[in-house]
């Protein structure tokens, strides 16, 4: 297949360049920049020059493909509701280029859409419209393409790690370097999933070569209890850990703040199934406890 690729250049869309290319589909990559351009034509890549902001150049570039994986987001959390409306008309703009085809299109969200709200853990099957994180835009917005007959997927993913980069986890490590403790809400109890960026890439394959539509969890480990997260990165940094109540966590997280006791667990039992996917990367403690902590800049 040609496959439109938005974030090509990203932490994830860059992994998923020679996924693709090695199973010998044709990539289409969206960039903004020269040296994006030229990173994508060294990796054997088509390019498209385009943004998020330029709703032409994703139905352009949609139009020119098979299928189509859309990847990028903005992730300044400091603006994050705008940014969610962002993705929410991006993805209506990949999908208007879509309609009445059989080419599949397949979004990004994140594994809370699927919990069912009752401390269970996240599942494929469950759609929760009422979850509070205001990424449900995206999930919501391919709901509504379905609607008009597009074939949408969605790959909801957890926090996505190499000794780099960790989703949601890299800018608590810069708030602890910044504040000089690493901290955690109440007991720390509540737990995030995760799944190596390897890992991710692979299965954002897999999904595509289904073409069916479905949700699907990027899942590798259920869930690791944050308290574990912020003594990995207490050590990392050589700051101390502390609990800190859920009356402070917005004074002490900023932006960060709504997710810091949010209890993520999620399943991925059924993606695994389905698409054979059986991770084999490192798990995040791994690749935290590996992380150069000297480049990390203070947030």
């Amino acid at each position: 297949m040609r496959i439109f690729l938005t974030g090509a250049t990203g932490f994830i869309g860059s992994r998923i360049v020679p996924e693709l290319l090695g199973a010998g589909h044709q990539v289409l990559g969206m960039t903004r920049s020269d040296a994006g351009a030229r990173a994508l034509a060294a990796a054997g890549a088509e390019v498209h020059r385009g943004q998020l902001e330029d709703l032409e150049s994703l139905r352009s570039g949609a139009a020119q493909a098979d299928a189509v994986i859309h990847t990028a987001f903005d992730h300044d959390f400091s603006n994050f509701v705008a940014n969610c409306e962002k993705d929410r008309q991006a993805i209506k703009a990949l999908g208007s280029a879509l309609i009445g085809t059989n080419r599949p299109l397949l979004i990004t969200s994140g594994t809370g859409m699927g919990s069912p709200g009752d401390g269970q853990a996240a599942t494929e099957s469950v759609v929760n419209t009422d979850n509070p994180n205001p990424r449900s835009a995206s999930e919501l917005a391919g709901i509504e393409l379905s609607a008009a007959g597009v074939a949408v997927s969605v790959m909801r993913l957890p926090q996505v790690h190499d000794t780099v980069k960790q989703g949601l986890i890299t800018p608590l490590v810069a708030i602890a370097r910044a504040k000089g403790v690493s901290a955690y809400v109440g007991e720390g109890r509540n737990r995030w999933p995760s799944a190596h960026v390897l890992d991710v890439a692979r299965l954002y394959r897999l999904a595509i070569e289904r073409r069916e539509p479905a949700r699907y969890h990027a899942v590798a480990e259920e869930g690791i209890p944050v308290r574990t997260i912020a003594e990995v990165i207490g050590a990392g940094l050589g700051v101390p850990v502390k609990s800190i109540s859920a009356e402070d966590a917005a004074g002490h997280f900023g932006s960060m703040g709504m997710f810091a006791a949010m209890d993520l667990l999620a399943s991925s039992a059924w993606t695994r199934k389905v698409l054979g996917w059986h991770p084999t990367g490192p798990d995040l403690i791994t690749d935290l406890k590996h992380m150069d902590y000297s480049g990390v800049a203070a947030s």
